[in-house]
Order: C-alpha cells, then structure tokens, then sequence
C-alpha cells in the first residue's frame, strides 16, 4: 500500500507542475467591452482547437483531472 501511496504522491507533483505550466503559458482573455456584446467571436476563433491556444487548454484540463483524481484516492487510502 505504500508503494501505491507513493506512486499517487508522485503522479499528483507532476500533474500539479503541467496544470501550473499550463495556467501559465496561456495568453490573457482580455477583450475589452467587445466580448459584452460576443464581438470578440470571429472566424478565427472557431479554430481555436488546433492552435496552440487549444492545445494548451486541452492540457490544462487533462492535468486538472489527474490532479483531483489522485488527491481523491490520497484522501480515500492516506
């Protein structure tokens, strides 16, 4: 049990330093008083999965699952 207990403690460090690299490297969401009105929408927006954008929100999300998943299981066997 306690090599599994490590196992989880180490997979949680890692997936809290992608999630904090993540966060990090994203570019600020500020678009003025145009988003109010959904200005901010444009053609190039409907891409947004296959930039770099997208690719860095897709791990972002992915490494906030890992991270709750394996801080669940600590709680539950620690």
């Amino acid at each position: 049990m306690a090599v599994l207990n490590v196992l989880i403690t180490v997979l949680l460090v890692a997936a809290a330093i992608v999630l904090i690299a993540t966060v990090l490297l994203q570019p600020g969401e500020s678009n003025g008083l145009g988003a109010i009105a959904g200005g901010a929408e444009t053609f190039f927006g409907k891409n947004k999965a296959k930039t770099m954008e997208g690719k860095l929100a897709l791990a972002t999300k992915i490494s906030a699952g890992v991270f709750i998943v394996c801080a669940l299981v600590i709680a539950v066997i620690g």
